[in-house]
């Protein structure tokens, strides 16, 4: 009989290390699903941020013209009056 319970403990013991196992497994691969996760989100940052320098640059070009267009406009006396 006392061999009995020994083995039952086993049994468990070994059912809690089949577990831990599978879950050591999974614990894993979210890390690396989280990590895929983080790069895909740092591409995107990357891609953020070159649209914002090419908004920028764009805008640089737009205040330029504006500026261009007004001198033209100034020296053939095209210009509005501000309205009051």
């Amino acid at each position: 009989m006392s061999d009995e319970p020994d083995n039952l403990v086993l049994v468990f013991l070994r059912r809690i290390d089949a577990k831990v196992d599978a879950l050591a497994f999974e614990v894993r691969e979210l890390k690396d699903r989280v990590s895929a996760v983080e790069l895909g989100l740092a591409a995107v940052r990357r891609e953020i941020a070159g649209l914002a320098e090419a908004d920028a640059r764009l805008q640089i070009s737009f205040d330029r013209m504006r500026d261009d267009i007004g001198r033209i406009q100034r020296r053939l006396d095209l210009h509005e009056e501000p309205a009051v």
